[in-house]
């Protein structure tokens, strides 16, 4: 019934997975990370179009996520690639989920509870290598390897770590990706050969391509928004998500009168000022007061005054004809134009990946497939 909802096009995610396959080796893996529910965009439907596309492995932050994409019946192995507590560590074997190892008391606490449910978890060990956010450093991951290579409840599949600064920093790539060959030959010339090496994000399967190994983590390439800073991917790549409402009232205001909270915005001649039923509590930030766009009759109109909790207007320009129910674009495309998740993101000072996970849960979602 809401008049704003968020439309996913899951055909142009299978594309932008298919442009990762081209770019890199065939023998390597793609793990599709639907964490924060897809990045706005649905964990379900969005991985069910991705193992259809050629991901064989999906990446979650959040047990309960891993669990949420059981529940709809996907079989495909899941790794929750985040620190685990001991109390997660029961469900994540009941669920079949693998587990990220970067301790020796999370290695104990996943193999009592596989103990206990009669199960076998299997486990990706991550290194540090200079992110400084989670694992241990290179140097103490032989010992590691060797400590959960002897608890019998545990399968050391994976070992991985993650690149800091793939999209900006080369030379610091390269220190990054030398370090961990360094631990991946040490642990060789131990006996111990891992079947999947990974490191490559989205911005390193673009960009380095030896970051490849056996399998990429692929989040914002897959949904078409950049992880390469501030500019859209360009062509080829689609945005998979539009963010759109109806224009719920048209009022006509003189010259000199205000608009919404505080009274910035004062209408400099006389105009229409059109009312979108969609505010900050939808995700459509309050920092786009004044300074945002919105997208109506393919036009782009700029957001007057402060974006309320629920509501935001528009200022249309003088020879708009706009009626109650006419659509409005807040991310996506219209006519001609184009507002992308970049451009509210350098408004903002951040990231386009912030704006489509700020999305809100109120907000429907829509699938369509093109």
């Amino acid at each position: 019934m809401r008049p704003t909802w968020v439309e996913v096009d899951t055909g142009s995610i299978a594309r932008n997975i298919e442009r990762v396959r081209a770019a890199i080796p065939g023998r390597t893996q793609i793990m599709a990370v639907v964490k924060a529910d897809g990045y706005g965009h649905g964990a379900v439907p969005v991985a069910i179009a991705a193992l259809k596309s050629g991901a064989t492995f999906l990446g979650v932050a959040l047990v309960e996520e891993g669990i949420a994409l059981r529940r709809a019946g996907i079989v495909a192995p899941i790794l929750f690639m985040e620190a685990l507590f001991p109390w997660q560590a029961p469900d994540l074997v009941r669920y079949g989920l693998t587990a990220t190892v970067a301790s020796y008391e999370s290695a104990d606490v996943l193999s009592e509870s596989a103990a206990l449910l009669g199960r076998k978890a299997k486990v990706h060990i991550k290194v540090d290598t200079g992110m400084g956010r989670l694992g241990l450093p290179p140097e103490a991951i032989p010992g590691l390897i060797r400590y959960v290579s002897g608890l019998p409840r545990l399968e050391i599949e994976g070992v991985f770590t993650h690149l800091a600064c793939a999209e900006s920093d080369p030379s610091m790539t390269r220190r990054q990706l030398g370090v961990f060959r360094d631990v991946i030959g040490s642990l060789a010339a131990a006996g111990y050969e891992i079947p999947i090496k990974h490191v490559a994000n989205s911005a390193a399967a673009l960009c380095v391509p030896e970051a490849a190994m056996d399998m990429v983590r692929i989040g914002g390439a897959m949904y078409g928004i950049s992880p390469l800073g501030a500019s859209p991917l360009g062509q080829g790549w689609q945005p998979a998500l539009s963010f759109k409402t109806r224009v719920s009232y048209v009022k006509p205001v003189q010259a000199g009168a205000t608009v919404s909270y505080g009274a910035t915005y004062t209408a400099p001649a006389p105009q229409l000022i059109a009312t979108l039923p969609v505010g900050y509590a939808d995700g459509y930030s309050r920092q786009l007061s004044g300074r945002g766009e919105v997208l109506i009759g393919g036009v782009r109109c700029p957001v007057a005054g402060r974006v309320c909790m629920d509501q935001v207007m528009a200022a249309l320009p003088p020879d708009a004809d706009v009626e109650v129910g006419d659509e409005a674009v807040l991310i996506g495309a219209q006519g001609n134009e184009a507002i992308y998740a970049e451009d509210i993101a350098r408004i903002m000072g951040t990231i386009g990946y912030e704006v489509v996970c700020a999305i809100s849960k109120r907000v429907p979602r829509v699938y369509v497939s093109s």
